[in-house]
Parts: C-alpha cells; sequence; structure tokens
C-alpha cells in the first residue's frame, strides 16, 4: 500500500497545489495527521496539498506520479470504494 503526490502545480491563492492520494482512506488520513493537513480539507479521495505539505509527504514515504497516473489510482477508488466520499473525516 502507497500514499502518493502527483506532479498538478495549480494556483490557489498565495499557494500551489497538488494532490494527495493513498490506496486506502486510512493510509491517506495517516498521512494527512503525519504532515499536518487538516481533515477539513478531504476531497472524499484525495486531499489538495501545498508543496510545502507535498515536500513532507515526500519524506514520509509517499511516492511521486504524473496526474494521468493520478486519475488512475482515482479510478480504481472508486471501483473499489465508491462510498469513500460519504466517510466523515
Amino acid at each position: 500500500m502507497s500514499v502518493y503526490v502527483d506532479d498538478m502545480r495549480a494556483p490557489y491563492r498565495r499557494m500551489i497545489m497538488c494532490h494527495m492520494l493513498a490506496d486506502s482512506v486510512d493510509e491517506l488520513h495517516a498521512m494527512a495527521d503525519r504532515i499536518g493537513v487538516v481533515r477539513r480539507w478531504f476531497q472524499g479521495d484525495h486531499y489538495d496539498i501545498c508543496l510545502a505539505k507535498r515536500a513532507l509527504a515526500l519524506q514520509a514515504g509517499a511516492v511521486e506520479i504524473s496526474m494521468r497516473e493520478a486519475v488512475a489510482v482515482r479510478a480504481r477508488y472508486r471501483r473499489i470504494a465508491p462510498a469513500w466520499s460519504n466517510l466523515t473525516p
């Protein structure tokens, strides 16, 4: 099982954002907790994180993936656990 960060670079206010995903919701929340991302930023199957948090995730063992690979991970989520978006953080 793994946590992933993609190579998206989307401006949001004064930050540049990317996605953080994982093979399981438990892993995803555990990494978010570890790097200091609050649960209210959970997007149902991923977190949008700034580049500073991305660097922390990589230091903590996250795997770099492309945006195309992130789409594949998200599609896999929908097949495996379509009810993720109904989970309360």
